[in-house]
């Protein structure tokens, strides 16, 4: 079966890292069907050829098994940062949990899961834990399953560089938590394209760790997003218990919180490549460095 006929049910594939997933999947030929509760949220995407929005709600087993007849795999990209752990649970759990009675309904194997670097079940965090625990439910469902691992994903219209870098055109300084917790940022053009090789290549590696070339603190990173934006200012590393309270402070803001004591408990340990499973490189992918491609769109 070659990609121009091959159908791909897309949860996620409005948001930011699903905008990419869906332009790299359409150049590679496949046809798309992307879900979202209103039609509207989605107009960054339907404009693509062979891409249809449908209405639906991902979280009723009922609608994944009236979208899954006719394609011949599934992609979940639908995760939180931020919630309680009902919602946690709620999105990376049960979820992932309905999607495989979803699958087996309408008989459809090939599923790729995106996660994230660092979960453990015993993990500090409770996005990690409940990532680690949708992702035994994937495994034990019998699927044709490939799970995805980025570290922190940057890119044009990221939450985390232009974040940093709108701080730092407004504050004098950048009182920062966790500053020197490490990451190995990749570029969200990368891990798109780990998505789609991925569906390409049957069987793939069952886990690959999506990661860039560089080990960074959070404080690099502050720093680049300061440099490669409008300005650079000076950095202000807080105690982790003065942290917490910055953090809490901000979950009780309108809105998604900036940072949440949750982040700061997943910034407990480093978030890089274990060195044992295998990386993009599998997948014939020579990841980017955040230093080449932070500055062509933080200066925008």
């Amino acid at each position: 079966m070659t990609h121009s006929n091959r159908r791909i049910l897309l949860l996620g594939g409005s948001g930011f890292l699903g905008r990419h997933v869906c332009e790299k999947l359409h150049r590679a030929g496949f046809s798309i069907t992307v879900p979202t509760r209103r039609a509207s949220n989605a107009q960054s995407v339907q404009h693509l050829p062979r891409l249809t929005v449908v209405e639906a709600n991902v979280h009723s087993e009922s609608d994944l098994v009236r979208l899954l007849p006719g394609h011949d795999a599934v992609v979940n990209l639908i995760a939180i940062l931020h919630g309680t752990e009902d919602a946690f649970e709620r999105t990376h759990v049960a979820l992932p949990t309905q999607l495989a009675k979803a699958c087996a309904t309408s008989g459809v194997k090939r599923l790729v899961h995106v996660s994230a670097l660092g979960v453990a079940l015993d993990s500090p965090s409770r996005y990690q834990r409940s990532k680690a625990r949708g992702e035994a439910v994937l495994r034990k469902a019998g699927l044709e399953l490939t799970v995805l691992r980025p570290s922190v994903i940057f890119g044009e219209g990221d939450r985390f560089l232009n974040l940093f870098a709108r701080l730092q055109s407004v504050f004098p300084v950048v009182p920062l938590a966790g500053a020197q917790a490490r990451f190995q940022p990749v570029w969200v053009e990368d891990v798109a394209l780990a998505v789609v090789e991925c569906l390409k290549v049957t069987p793939s590696p069952s886990v690959i760790e999506c990661v860039g070339p560089d080990v960074m603190t959070l404080a690099d990173l502050v720093r680049v997003a300061g440099r490669h934006g409008s300005r650079q200012r000076p950095i202000v590393p807080l105690p982790m218990a003065v942290g917490r309270l910055q953090a809490m402070l901000m979950e009780l803001a309108p809105g998604e919180p900036l940072m949440s004591r949750d982040n700061l408990a997943a910034m407990s340990v480093d978030n890089v490549a274990s060195g044992t499973l295998p990386g993009m490189g599998a997948l014939g992918i020579s990841p980017s460095s955040v230093h080449s491609i932070a500055p062509t769109y933080l200066r925008a």
